[in-house]
């Protein structure tokens, strides 16, 4: 069953003052853009690992110095 807009929930409510539809309209599309500039930061934000970072998670414990010439003794 499909619902027409105006009969869906708002998303918006307006608690105050008489905007008019215009005002409700410029504040939706700012609003709208405020959240897809979010959206696309946190998107940028989350990235895959590089090949050294993939790499590297393997090491258990620093290298020393003269490691491979005490474990051929």
């Amino acid at each position: 069953m499909t619902q027409k807009p105006e009969q869906l929930p708002a998303a918006i409510r307006v608690v105050g003052g008489d905007p008019t539809p215009e005002e409700l309209a410029a504040t939706t599309a700012v609003l709208q853009k405020a959240l897809d500039e979010l959206a696309g930061m946190h998107r940028r934000t989350q990235r895959t690992m590089t090949t050294w970072e993939r790499e590297r998670r393997g090491l258990r414990t620093p290298l020393e110095r003269g490691g491979w010439s005490r474990w051929a003794r």
